[in-house]
């Protein structure tokens, strides 16, 4: 009996001793599996924010050449709205500039965090608010039409030194962000292999801890243990597949998106290379303003010489004298035709339109054309227009057609065929004539042809050619309505049709009659009271003495700030003339004024420079005399402006 209690004793003891065994090593195996599963959520964590670094340091990269695209894109359409003056190509730099500037606000978000990166951001944002107000200013002078002055400003701001100071700020923020990517690739990496060895230790630990379960536990907590050890690997197992799988996803995303960014970068740098050489073509106008200067001092040299000659022989040779000024009034008129055709291509001068029998005028014209193009290029009138007019400016129209039969002539060397070819066009709704001019020349090159019409641009030798004559073309169709086309084949020749709307009888208003008025005219029966309100005092000069020999009486005025006060003193005038341009005050601001206390003022205005329309709105219904005049054209103004004014009617104080 001794024996079995000992035995029963030795049993519990043994009982004991395996209980709390296993009880320790539960709480061991609990602790080891608590230890890993923290360090295995910490290395899966540190996995996770190096891939998020990864993205946000692409993101950066994408946005920084997303802006460097956008502001490319904004500078490109501003020279052609520079150029061509078309509102669709300034609300394009208006959208692109503003995605540049949403780009640079996410940068600015993105690296914050960055003091070094911020620093940059903020060079940049401070460069590109100053490129935006220059370039702001072209806008503008392109949105009031003043095409040679917004040349002038986009080109003055293509050669900006901030344009150096822009890409350098965009490239070495791309280099940074390189240089910290490559560090986060670094610690990637390094986190990769940090969770790789934690799932390896907890699987070696895990696998001990179920030999260490087996020989301590009974067959049944044994097998209990396997099967839950089982169970666990096996959901870590498919957790740690579904996470790798969606990193490799997202991965796979961001490469993809990164690849699609790097090839339409590629695309857009492509782009801004080409707008650039399209920029660098206004670098031209140097060559233009030299051509115009060696004119300008041809002609002036007949006016000066002409002029000096005839005061030295008006009175010993009087027909030497009179032959020598009208020398110089030939060359002073060759200068008013110049400065006429720099306004009107520069879309300043507005176009003096009238109805036109295009047939009849293209073979009036035919025989300067010939004499033009030489005796070896047979010219041919095949005229299918007859009875058809166009609304157009008739000089301009004339000078477009001598601009395209001399680029014929340069085509062909001096020898082939030119036809000018006229018809009706009635594939659109609206009819339209047809004026060809084919030749037998060269033709063009594809890259020659998308460029034709660029001002400044021209493939002739250097001095033969200022590059204006095609934008000449451009730019009276685009004045008169229409519009220009242009085919050509290299070997084969070339094909340019101006296409003018087909003018309407009722579009012959009353106000051309007036214009075309008979210069032979009796001037008007009463004698005018005119005030003359001039700030040149030579040009103040010579329009008194000139309105003196009209038979009317003059009072100089000098600062248009005196008018009302010699509007009092002389108790009123019939008649104020007045130029356009002064300074202090401008014609139509002084009139303004004086129409306040005399509604019913009677004015002529007399300008150099048209302007643009909104200028042209603010001379209202009084007449404009264009500088230079002539006494015919003065007196045919002043006669207009009396008839207009109402019967008896005198400007009185």
């Amino acid at each position: 009996m001794f024996e079995r209690d000992f035995e029963n004793d030795a049993e519990g003891r043994r009982e004991r001793l395996r209980f709390w065994l296993t009880i320790g090593l539960g709480a061991i195996l609990t602790g080891v599996v608590v230890a890993l599963v923290l360090l295995l959520s910490r290395a899966n964590d540190n996995y996770d924010r190096s891939l998020g670094w990864q993205a946000h340091s692409l993101e950066v990269i994408s946005q920084t050449r997303s802006l460097d695209a956008a502001l490319a894109r904004s500078e490109a359409a501003l020279g052609r709205f520079a150029v061509g003056l078309q509102k669709e190509d300034g609300r394009v730099y208006q959208h692109q500039w503003g995605v540049s500037q949403q780009y640079l606000t996410l940068l600015q978000r993105n690296v914050r965090d960055n003091p070094k990166q911020a620093e940059l951001v903020g060079k940049l944002t401070a460069e590109l608010k100053a490129r935006g107000d220059q370039l702001g200013d072209a806008a503008l002078s392109a949105n009031y039409r003043q095409t040679v002055a917004a040349i002038s400003k986009y080109n003055a701001a293509g050669h900006d030194a901030a344009l150096i100071r822009i890409d350098r700020l965009l490239s070495e923020l791309i280099r940074n962000e390189r240089t910290i990517l490559a560090e986060r690739n670094r610690l990637a990496a390094s986190d990769r292999a940090s969770l790789n060895q934690a799932i390896l230790l907890f699987s070696l630990l895990g696998a001990a801890a179920a030999v260490i379960a087996i020989a301590a536990t009974v067959s049944l907590v044994r097998a209990e243990s396997e099967r839950r050890a089982a169970r666990r690997e096996t959901l870590f197992e498919a957790d740690r597949a579904m996470l790798l799988s969606a990193a490799v996803e997202e991965r796979t995303v961001e490469l993809a998106r990164a690849n699609d960014a790097l090839r339409s970068e590629m695309n857009e740098r492509e782009t801004a290379e080409a707008q650039l050489r399209q920029a660098q073509k206004m670098e031209a106008v140097g060559q233009l303003t030299g051509g115009i200067a060696h004119d300008f001092n041809n002609m002036l040299a007949v006016v000066v010489g002409g002029l000096e000659l005839a005061q030295r022989l008006v009175v010993s040779a009087p027909e030497k004298a009179q032959r020598h000024m009208n020398n110089a009034m030939d060359g002073a008129n060759r200068a008013a035709d110049l400065t006429r055709r720099l306004l009107a291509f520069a879309r300043s001068e507005p176009a003096r339109p009238e109805m036109v029998l295009v047939d009849e005028c293209i073979a009036g014209f035919g025989e300067l054309i010939e004499r033009t193009i030489g005796d070896r290029i047979a010219l041919t009138l095949d005229l299918k227009a007859e009875g058809l007019s166009c609304w157009v400016d008739r000089q301009q129209f004339e000078n477009a057609l001598l601009n395209l039969a001399v680029n014929a002539r340069d085509a062909m060397d001096g020898h082939g065929s030119l036809t000018i070819r006229t018809l009706r066009d009635d594939e659109d709704q609206a009819a339209a004539l047809a004026v060809q001019v084919i030749d037998t020349g060269c033709g063009m090159s594809p890259e020659v042809l998308e460029r034709v019409f660029d001002p400044f641009y021209t493939t002739k030798p250097a001095g033969q050619g200022t590059g204006l004559g095609m934008s000449q073309v451009f730019a009276f169709c685009r004045q008169s309505d229409g519009e220009v086309q242009i085919s050509s084949t290299e070997g084969e020749g070339t094909s340019v049709a101006m296409l003018l709307p087909v003018a309407k009888p009722e579009q012959h208003h009353a106000s051309a009659s007036e214009a075309d008025g008979d210069p032979g005219e009796a001037a008007p029966a009463d004698t005018l009271s005119i005030l003359v309100v001039e700030d040149d005092k030579r040009v103040l000069i010579a329009t008194v003495d000139a309105v003196e020999e009209l038979g009317h009486k003059a009072v100089a005025c000098a600062n248009p700030l005196e008018a009302e006060t010699l509007v009092e003193r002389h108790g009123g005038f019939d008649l104020i003339l007045s130029d356009v341009l002064m300074p202090e005050l401008t014609g139509p601001e002084m009139v303004a004024q004086l129409k306040q206390r005399w509604p019913e003022l009677s004015v002529l205005f007399v300008t150099g420079y048209a302007g643009d329309a909104s200028e042209i709105a603010a001379f209202g219904d009084h007449d404009v005399l264009r500088k230079p005049f002539t006494l015919t054209a003065l007196d045919q103004a002043i006669r207009r402006s009396g008839d207009a004014r109402p019967e008896g009617q005198r400007l009185a104080s």
